[in-house]
């Protein structure tokens, strides 16, 4: 009977990827990922639109500054959790629902330790690692407000991404869609509100973000403890587990490098593009939210790829697991591209809605048509990375993205900057990473064992 009840919350609660169609099954399980990410890249570019449109420039500026720097803090724990969701896939697949539980629980509390550590760590230390940067002294009293309004909702953004990141482990991405959808209609409520209404500063965009976060994790958590639900959550049972803590260490931890070493090299390139003034950090930050739009099919593909390829492979299907991911790896490809084009061809009219200076359109326009073309690379690459982490294979996206993406990329962009101080030098340095990471990735791609990465059923 127990047997029984553990099967019907499987088909009822979660999405089980080991039978069926993959296409489909990818398809459908990557399209509410796609619009989860357009929301938040609506309601993260709403904030850029509405503060560089409201208070200006340097608060533009500000907030473009400050988002290499969250994202460096925030995701090595969001990679860890990453692990986090391998292993619940793995044993998912497997139809093995205590280890499943564990994992997720385990998961959760260290999500809450997390949380605690960013904010103490993000408050304290912002002043500090935004000089070090560089940062514009016009813009830097604005940074330092958003940063620091920002990582006192850290808990919140953090525990959003674990509770989420549970979902999709378990096939479940339509839920995720709904209370991001609440989350970014809530955020852009309260950004007219704070900044066009009351015309506050710029930290007030960092509150709108952190109560709808807020909102969305407490939705998330109120469905997660529900009974009868697959990957449900029992407030009593939060803990470490030792033995899973370890495992869920095994994978996550070389993407929590992985992640945090492209931080590393994001913020390097912003210290630089930092010594080219206020007209240049507000066209860069511009850019980058156009950017996010690429990175819909790249991340709903390679995160669907991942869940895929674990759960198969949990289950022993080898042969479906390769099918799977060349289905994901070709319509990220060819969808990127097309995002890419779309870009580069409309790049003026797209940067101008965050600002219509003159000087902050052509930083982001150069940016844009230097990159928007090799966007498919930046699809191929995130895509294997996926594959290798649903594989268990972590360190092998870690090792190349920390040799290319972060230790190739500073080096290149310090010599370039010896010869000439020229901003296109360093908008280069991202295509020139993008095509060599492809390459090596192509390789392993082809010539590894990768699908024999867990020994079998678990």
């Amino acid at each position: 009977m127990g047997l029984r009840k553990r099967t019907d919350a499987k088909t009822k609660s979660a999405k089980d990827m080991t039978v069926g169609d993959p296409r489909r099954l990818i398809l459908a399980f990557a399209v509410p990922i796609c619009l989860s990410q357009l929301f938040q890249q609506l309601y993260n570019t709403a904030d850029s639109v509405i503060v560089g449109n409201f208070i200006g420039k340097s608060a533009l500026a500000a907030v473009s500054s400050s988002g290499t720097l969250i994202y460096l803090l925030i995701s090595f724990f969001t990679g860890l959790s990453m692990g986090a969701g391998v292993t619940i896939s793995r044993y998912f697949g497997a139809g093995d629902y205590e280890k499943m539980s564990e994992a997720i629980h385990t998961n959760v509390a260290f999500g809450l330790v997390s949380g605690a550590v960013l904010t103490v760590f993000g408050v304290q230390a912002t002043p500090a690692i935004l000089r070090w940067m560089g940062t514009d002294p016009r813009v830097l009293p604005q940074s330092i407000l958003f940063f620091r309004y920002y990582f006192y909702g850290t808990p919140a953004i953090v525990m959003y991404n674990v509770f989420t990141g549970i979902m999709t482990a378990v096939g479940d991405s339509r839920r995720p869609l709904r209370y991001l959808i609440f989350s970014s209609v809530l955020n852009i409520a309260l950004d007219l509100t704070f900044i066009a209404g009351f015309r506050l500063n710029v930290g007030w965009a960092a509150v709108g973000t952190t109560i709808a976060q807020a909102a969305s994790a407490v939705l998330c958590l109120v469905h997660l403890t529900r009974r009868g639900t697959v990957c449900r959550i029992s407030l009593r049972r939060i803990r470490f587990h030792r033995d899973m803590l370890g495992e869920i260490l095994r994978y996550g931890l070389p993407t929590g490098v992985e992640t945090s070493v492209i931080g590393l090299a994001n913020v390097i390139v912003q210290t630089n593009i930092n010594s080219f003034g206020e007209d240049a950090m507000a066209g860069y930050g511009s850019y980058i939210k156009i950017e996010g739009f690429a990175f819909l099919p790249i991340t709903c593909f390679a995160t669907a790829l991942a869940t895929f390829v674990s759960q198969n492979l949990g289950a022993g299907k080898h042969e479906r697991a390769q099918k799977g991911a060349r289905f994901g790896i070709r319509t990220s490809f060819l969808l990127a591209e097309a995002i890419g084009v779309f870009i580069f061809c409309f790049a003026p009219s797209l940067v101008g809605l965050f600002n219509r200076d003159p000087g902050v359109v052509a930083y982001g326009v150069r940016q844009a048509r230097t990159e928007a073309l090799f966007f498919c690379l930046l699809a191929f690459s995130h895509c294997v990375a996926g594959i290798c982490r649903g594989a268990g294979k972590a360190v092998v996206p870690m090792a190349i993205m920390l040799g290319v993406w972060c230790v190739f990329r500073i080096l290149y962009i310090r010599a370039a900057m010896s010869v000439s101080h020229d901003i296109a030098l360093i908008f280069w340095a991202y295509p020139i990473t993008w095509t060599i990471s492809s390459a090596i990735y192509l390789v392993y791609y082809k010539k590894s064992n990768w699908v024999h990465g867990f020994d079998g059923p678990v």
